[in-house]
């Protein structure tokens, strides 16, 4: 097997990652990362300024919805058996079609409706003085000004007459602080590993180069006390807060009295050399002195003392202090190789119990639940100071991080895990982290047209406590996806006679923007960058078609986003009734409070009730006098409903609801829980049911393979590409020509596709070259899915998803006696 990634050294992994071409990092990167020595201050890539903090105003939303063909009534969404629902990506870079909204700089100038709220659109009736509302149908007054605007008198029509999807300035909403700087601080675990900390090191000179010129950073660790580096002056100077044993959640001082916030922030631009300087002065606390005295054994407790929670609450609470003034937004990256142990947050574990799930929770349906809300509030307190919390666990040791989850989640940050520092992915994800655009104070609002309504919402979003589906977002970035799964008002339905059915979808948000020199003189930005705050309006009106015919609704089904609400409704986080404090909402998963053994009933039991309806709605099943062998569960008379039965069965066999017994880690489960629900409906698919294509060469393309089984093995293909997201896997067959080079040459068409496919995605991807000659081709048969049964175990000559389907045609059958 060749691992994309080497063992060794991370800095040897730099290397390697540079002489193979993958790695996406600038050079000064991999210079700085291959030697102690420093280079000079001339950055080169000083135009890059407008990475990371500065967003695309042009950005658009994307919206998929589960019926592209809404049901007549509710009769018909019923007895569909398909979840009636979209999926909502506000800040992509793109929409669904790939096309971009009309822009405009006149927001405070859009008319809202006086009786729903909903925006202007081209979907609404224009008059001469008055516009209707294509939600609610309320007519409006237009004022003179607004009159004369849509007056089309020759001149160019404003951006919400041009198209029903606009991206619109909102002037004079940035506040009194019209200007802002980008902060970013990063707190480094020291009750860790060598090899931890040389991982570490890589990322954050990773980061450096994707943090736009301008910005400032804080470096900080944590222990047994809190170190703060103050890297302005000539040399890199820290200065130590102890933290107490028995804390009641307060240091003894303040951070602000330990170093002045000021002190602590620094220009990346002008002492970027000397962060990396004070980088390599970090050394984890298993290197320190243990003072030979009679209090030995308690020194030696704190060596190993990680005080993440008093940590966090504290300099959450140093960063507010400027909120407003300073910045608008703090990112903190947090690195942890192990569970808090220490203070305030601490997470109780057990050293002599082996921390695998089965043994850890004793049973084999539960998920495992929060042990403190201290995280839960340390996000309330994140959110009001302008944090946002990115977290990142390297440890393969149970972290408790169903608890500390909601602390990056919640914040508007994101939750990272890896299991090992060697096949890390960690430097290329931070980098592409920070290079994206995003948003933040973002408030979203999904509006419906009368007959219909939103049922449920799914998300990484808070909601308002006064107004209903209204939505807070702290952090949001292209890739960030929300669910709603709608239903129809009682007693209402569509008709011919009435309006067609609208969903109005409205994102306000912050952008930070920069402006100055982006010369080459690297003295001069420093002086001369400013960043500038712009609250923007994207609103996108979509009028959708009615059916009252039950094969047109599956005509239009959209396999990808079926399964994503299924994901959301059934182990996703579930939003919760609205709370007293309206920026926080402590989110509940669903399966917190029903076990993993009943999603995954449930889940089946849907398919069931699903493919029962299909069969009664095509006639193939007639109560009584139906045969077993006459229920088709492979839906040969609706090909755009095939794939479902396919990822309802590989979603079953997901580490996400696999029993505790069979050997998955709590904490690589919370981790999934966190990525699944934030992946837009493609991503999401790809994550739980891979993409199989095969190569004649390295430069030919055979085909794409609907089957995830071993009959692949008999192709006359030699070479396998399977994409599951976060695992890219190329396969070369046992008795492929010693003529084709492997792994693959950086210059053929394969490799083009895994570097495209590494480029796309929010993480990176590891990469495996496995030779199926002389490699274990574990790895890659773990997701020939269709020869599993639910439960992983393999079964014999591909049966696995074929018995799955005569169950459920077993099931039917009894149903419909």
């Amino acid at each position: 097997m060749h691992c994309e990634w080497p063992h060794g050294t991370h800095r040897k992994l730099l290397l390697h990652a540079a002489l193979h071409g993958f790695l996406f990092l600038p050079p000064l990167v991999l210079l700085r990362s291959l030697s102690r020595s420093r280079p000079t201050t001339t950055d080169p890539h000083p135009k890059a300024a407008a990475r990371g903090a500065a967003a695309a105003a042009a950005a658009a939303m994307a919206v998929r919805a589960s019926l592209a063909c809404f049901p007549s009534d509710a009769a018909l969404e019923e007895s569909s058996g398909i979840p009636w629902g979209v999926a909502v990506t506000p800040f992509s870079a793109a929409d669904e079609r790939g096309a971009a909204p009309a822009t405009g700089a006149e927001g405070h100038l859009l008319p809202r409706c006086d009786s729903c709220y909903a925006y202007f659109s081209t979907l609404c009736p224009l008059h001469r003085w008055s516009w209707s509302c294509a939600i609610c149908s309320a007519d409006n007054d237009l004022t003179p000004d607004a009159s004369a605007r849509y007056a089309r008198d020759g001149g160019q029509d404003p951006p919400e007459m041009r198209s029903a999807f606009v991206d619109l300035l909102l002037p004079g909403e940035e506040g009194e602080a019209a200007t802002t700087t980008p902060v970013y601080v990063a707190a480094i675990d020291l009750s860790s590993s060598e090899e931890f900390l040389e991982l570490v090191k890589s990322a954050l000179l990773a980061a450096l180069e994707a943090i736009p010129p301008g910005s400032l950073f804080g470096l900080l660790t944590f222990s047994s006390k809190i170190g703060l580096y103050d890297v302005q002056g000539p040399i890199p100077i820290v200065k130590n807060a102890f933290i107490p044993p028995d804390s009641d959640g307060t240091l003894l001082v303040d951070l602000e009295d330990v170093m002045p916030l000021r002190s602590f922030l620094a220009p990346v631009d002008g002492c970027k050399d000397r962060i990396a300087e004070a980088l390599e002065t970090i050394k984890p606390t298993s290197s320190w002195e243990i003072t030979a005295t009679a209090s030995e054994v308690q020194d030696h407790a704190l060596h190993h003392a990680r005080g993440f929670g008093l940590a966090m609450d504290a300099v959450v609470n140093y960063l507010c202090t400027e909120y407003g003034s300073l910045f608008e937004l703090a990112r903190i990256f947090t690195f942890l190789s192990g569970p808090p142990n220490y203070g305030p947050g601490q997470i109780e574990t057990r050293s002599d119990v082996d921390h695998n799930a089965a043994k850890m929770l004793g049973s084999d349906h539960t998920f495992i639940s929060e042990q403190t809300n201290f995280y839960t509030n340390l996000a309330a307190s994140a959110v009001q100071a302008g944090v946002c919390v990115d977290l990142f666990a390297i440890t393969n040791e149970y972290t408790d991080l169903s608890s500390l989850k909601v602390l990056g989640v919640e914040s508007g940050g994101s939750l990272y895990m890896y299991s090992s520092t060697d096949e890390s992915t960690l430097p290329q994800d931070i980098y592409k982290m920070l290079s994206r655009p995003y948003a933040f104070g973002c408030v979203l609002r999904l509006r419906t047209s009368s007959e219909f309504k939103i049922a449920d919402s799914y998300g990484h979003f808070f909601p308002d406590p006064q107004y209903m589906h209204v939505q807070h977002i702290n952090c949001c970035d292209s890739f960030a996806t929300y669910v709603y799964d709608f239903e129809f008002q009682k007693d209402s339905q569509f008709s011919r006679k009435s309006s067609p059915p609208i969903l109005q979808i409205a994102f306000k948000y912050t952008t930070i923007v920069q402006q100055g020199d982006t010369s080459d003189d690297v003295s001069n930005s420093v002086s001369r960058s400013k960043f500038t705050l712009q609250r923007r309006l994207r609103v996108r009106t979509i009028q959708y078609n009615i059916t009252a015919n039950i094969w047109d609704l599956y005509d239009f089904v959209d396999p990808d986003v079926v399964l994503t609400i299924l994901v959301h409704q059934s182990v996703a986080w579930h939003m919760a009734d609205a709370l007293a404090v309206w920026y926080f909402l402590f989110w509940r998963s669903f399966i917190q409070s029903h076990d993993v053994l009943e999603a995954r009933i449930w889940l089946r039991d849907w398919l069931v009730n699903f493919i029962a309806q299909y069969n009664k709605a095509y006639k193939v099943v007639r109560s009584g006098g139906t045969g077993m062998s006459d229920i088709d569960v492979d839906f040969i008379h609706c090909s755009q409903l095939q794939p479902l039965s396919r990822l309802v069965f590989a979603f079953l066999l997901s580490p996400l609801l696999q029993l505790h017994g069979q050997g998955i880690h709590p904490d690589y489960r919370t981790y999934l829980q966190c990525l699944f629900s934030a992946l837009e409906a493609s991503s999401l698919r790809q994550a739980i049911c891979p993409t199989l294509i095969s190569y004649s060469s390295p430069d030919v393309e055979a085909e794409v393979h609907q089957s995830l089984s071993r009959s692949v093995f008999n192709s006359e293909s030699p070479i396998f590409l399977l994409d599951a997201y976060t695992d890219l896997l190329v396969y070369y067959s046992p008795t492929v020509s010693s003529t084709i080079p492997f792994p693959p040459p950086r210059d053929c068409l394969l490799r083009s596709k895994i570097d495209r496919l590494k480029q796309e995605r929010n993480i990176t991807p590891k990469l495996v070259f496995i030779h199926g000659a002389h490699d274990d081709t574990t790895a890659f048969e773990r997701y020939l899915i269709e020869d599993q049964s639910v439960d992983g175990s393999l079964v014999a000559s591909a049966t696995g998803f074929r018995s799955f389907l005569e169950g459920i045609r077993s099931r039917i059958a009894e149903y419909s006696r």
